[in-house]
């Protein structure tokens, strides 16, 4: 009995590690792509966005969706409400406050941004250059989102 039972639980802790995704601060991305260059993926994100978590708990847990991702870019999550203040492109960026407990990243608006608002989720993959190549506002499922990062890997 102890043996099938210490069976399966390697055999799960093999399995469940299987789909890590691997994130980066957007300093250790910018610093990796130094040697190493590949687009940087940024999943702009809230606490309280329920298809955020819907992304975050579908979509990034499939394995074909983390290979990719792990293979290909630098994956960095942002909150956009983080407080924080972020040091990318040789920029500080910061927490604007929009009223009593509100507000958003200066990062946020700057990767999130479309037609003039945010809407979350939204992801941006910036190039070598740290242009935005490709920028989806809204849920993305691991089909589509699978199909966007092949796609996005060819114009490496």
């Amino acid at each position: 009995m102890k043996t099938k039972l210490l069976i399966a639980f390697l055999f799960f802790c093999t399995f469940s590690g299987f789909a890590q995704l691997k994130t980066y601060t957007f300093a250790q991305a910018e610093k990796l792509e130094q040697s190493d260059p590949k687009p940087i993926f940024v999943f702009i994100h809230t606490s309280w966005c329920k298809y955020c978590k819907m992304m975050e708990n579908s979509t990034f847990k499939n394995p074909e969706v983390v290979q990719l991702l792990n293979d290909n870019f630098y994956f960095v999550a942002l909150d956009a409400e983080q407080k924080t203040p972020i040091t990318f492109k040789s920029k500080t960026f910061k927490f604007k406050p929009k009223g009593q407990n509100t507000g958003v990243h200066e990062l946020a608006e700057e990767l999130a941004t479309v037609d003039g608002s945010i809407t979350y989720p939204t992801f941006s993959i910036l190039d070598k250059n740290n242009s935005i190549v490709l920028q989806i506002s809204e849920f993305t499922d691991a089909k589509t989102m699978i199909t966007l990062l092949k796609e996005a890997t060819d114009i490496r």
